[in-house]
C-alpha cells in the first residue's frame, strides 16, 4: 500500500559533526510557523542519530531536476558512503546546504521529541535561522521521485 493523501516534497537535512559530513533525505517534514519546522527522522538514519539540540543543520528543499540528489541521500548512509562527493554544496556554520536547491535553510534543533514508545524514530523541531529561496525553480515532489506504478 502507498500513501497518496497528499504530495511529500523531497528535502535534505545536513550538518557537519566531528569533522564528518552527515545528510539524508526527509520526506516527512512541515512548516510549523513561519520560522519553525518540523521534520520526521526514521530510527536507520545515522543522520538522525548524530543531531542533538543547538545544533546548526542545513534543510535543501530539492528542485524538480535534483532527483539523483534526493535518491543518493536517501538510498545510502552517512557512515559508510559519501553522498557529498559529486554533489555541489556550501558549508555555512556546520550547515551544509545544497545548491541548485529551490529553498535553502539553516535551522537551529530546538526540540527532539521521541514520538513512539517502542521505536527511535525522532521528530525535530527547527528554528529557521536563515532562508533562501530560488522563485524560477519548481520543487520536488516525492512522487516524482517515486511515481506510482
Amino acid at each position: 500500500m502507498s500513501l497518496r493523501a497528499f504530495k511529500c516534497g523531497a528535502n535534505v537535512i545536513t550538518l557537519t559533526k566531528n569533522g564528518k559530513k552527515l545528510g539524508m533525505t526527509c520526506a516527512w517534514s512541515t512548516m510549523l510557523d513561519y520560522d519553525k519546522v518540523g521534520m520526521l527522522l526514521g530510527s536507520q538514519s545515522i543522520t538522525g542519530k548524530n543531531i542533538e539540540i543547538n545544533d546548526l543543520v542545513g534543510v535543501s528543499s530539492l528542485s524538480k531536476n535534483q532527483k539523483d540528489i534526493a535518491l543518493l541521500f536517501g538510498d545510502n548512509h552517512s557512515d559508510t558512503y559519501n553522498k557529498f562527493a559529486k554533489v555541489e554544496y556550501l558549508v555555512k556554520n556546520n550547515a551544509i546546504l545544497i545548491q541548485g536547491a529551490k529553498v535553502q535553510m539553516i535551522c537551529k534543533v530546538k526540540q527532539i521529541l521521541h514520538l513512539f514508545e517502542k521505536s527511535s524514530d525522532v521528530f525535530l523541531v527547527l528554528d529557521v535561522i536563515e532562508s533562501s529561496s530560488d522563485t524560477s525553480k519548481e520543487f520536488l515532489s516525492l512522487d516524482d521521485v517515486f511515481p506510482e506504478k
